[in-house]
């Protein structure tokens, strides 16, 4: 009985030795756990290897199916190609470029009269309209230069009206020779007689002789006298005093000392903000011709753009852009091209490049260009030198590229 329950008992192990074998590891481990309590679970599952835990993970399941991902990427390609050709050759009718800043017109104020500087009128950044004060020079040496140019010019026409007065006292002087010539003249000739008769003495006729000779050169005297006062009365001496030379003179001289007083008090010669102000203080020496104050227009305003000249292909004046500042993100302009530079913006520096020199390395010149932007009183307000995004709708697309079109003959059915 004994040896019959040994043996049973050495078949058992032998089968279960024998399904061992056969069993895979995974599948031993998992009825081993199911085996044994659970708090013996965990030590079991830190025995396996972590090949062995990726696998048992990454295993699909009997009802997982996975997506054909590689044929969808595979038919989309040339999906993509041909879109992305096609925006290729559509696109580029916009040139873009940021070498842009705002400008305006700007004046830098200047006195045409030296003085010293008796008050400012304005405040730095203040707007200002056209006429407005900006500063005033001391009045009192240019209104003593003004009184003295009106007494000047009164004695000129007192003189002009003496000179006439004395050119026609001149002429009754001449009147009065000629009567003179006449009455002696006729007393030589009675005396001439009279001594050829021997009727009278000899003195009496060197005296009547002597008195025409002098009353002839008398008549010359005033005559000369006569040609001298018409030639300063410039040959007129009947004129209008403010016809003659010597009173214009005067009188522009006059005009003038009232200009150069008027002109003590500087004006705005355009509408816009004045800036530069602090440089300028009452009690300062100005030089003629001395800039003190600029002024910024607000209501001319363009922008300037430096574009490469390979980007220039297509633009014309006239074309329409859309202008966006770099400090109002989201706002747009609009605008128009004015003109482009019939030069790059290197040919007026002061040391223009030598190309024909040995160094020669080519570079990309900028072409300055001038876009006009309409007027938008609800847009924010610029100012001169803000940053801009400049676009330029030129209407011309990109196309077909040179080496396609000579490689698959496009085109040179035209040709």
């Amino acid at each position: 009985m004994a040896k019959t329950e040994k043996s049973a008992i050495k078949d058992v192990s032998a089968a279960d030795e024998n399904v061992r074998r056969l069993t895979p590891a995974s599948a031993r481990d998992d009825s081993v756990a199911e085996s044994q309590p659970e708090a013996s679970q965990p030590h079991a599952r830190a025995r396996q290897s972590p090949a062995e835990e990726a696998a048992t993970v990454d295993a699909p399941g009997p009802s997982r199916r996975s997506f054909p991902i590689r044929p969808v990427l595979f038919a989309l390609l040339p999906v993509a190609l041909v879109v992305g050709a096609y925006l290729y050759v559509t696109g580029g009718a916009t040139m873009t470029t940021d070498n842009a800043y705002v400008q305006a017109d700007m004046v830098g104020v200047a006195n045409d009269v030296a003085g010293i500087v008796s008050s400012v009128a304005v405040k730095e950044n203040q707007k200002v309209a056209v006429g407005d004060v900006l500063f005033t020079l001391d009045k009192k040496p240019f209104q003593l230069a003004l009184d003295r140019a009106n007494a000047q010019l009164g004695s000129t026409r007192n003189d002009l009206l003496a000179a006439q007065a004395n050119y026609r006292n001149m002429q009754a002087q001449i009147l009065q020779a000629q009567a003179d010539i006449d009455y002696t003249s006729a007393t030589f000739k009675r005396q001439q007689q009279l001594a050829a008769n021997n009727f009278t003495p000899q003195a009496s006729f060197d005296n009547a002789r002597r008195d025409l000779q002098v009353a002839q050169q008398k008549l010359v005297s005033l005559q000369q006298q006569l040609a001298g006062i018409a030639a300063s009365l410039n040959g007129a001496p009947s004129a209008a005093v403010d016809d003659y030379p010597k009173y214009k003179e005067m009188l522009a001289a006059r005009d003038e000392a009232a200009r150069q007083l008027d002109h003590t008090t500087v004006r705005a010669p355009i509408a816009g903000i004045a800036t530069k102000v602090p440089s300028l203080q009452p009690g300062q020496y100005l030089a003629a011709s001395t800039s003190a104050i600029a002024i910024v227009a607000t209501d001319r305003l363009w922008v300037q753009a430096s574009p490469k000249e390979t980007e220039l292909t297509y633009v014309r004046p006239g074309q329409k852009a859309v202008v966006e500042v770099d400090t109002y993100p989201g706002v747009q302009w609009t605008g128009t091209v004015e003109s482009v530079s019939p030069a790059s913006a290197s040919s007026f520096s002061l040391l223009p490049a030598e190309n024909t020199s040995g160094n020669w390395v080519k570079v990309v010149q900028r072409i300055p260009m001038r876009v006009r932007l309409d007027s938008a009183p609800d847009k924010p307000q610029l100012r001169m030198g803000m940053s801009v995004e400049l676009s330029i709708e030129t209407g011309h697309p990109r196309g077909v590229p040179v080496a396609l079109k000579q490689l698959f003959g496009f085109g040179e059915a035209g040709a």
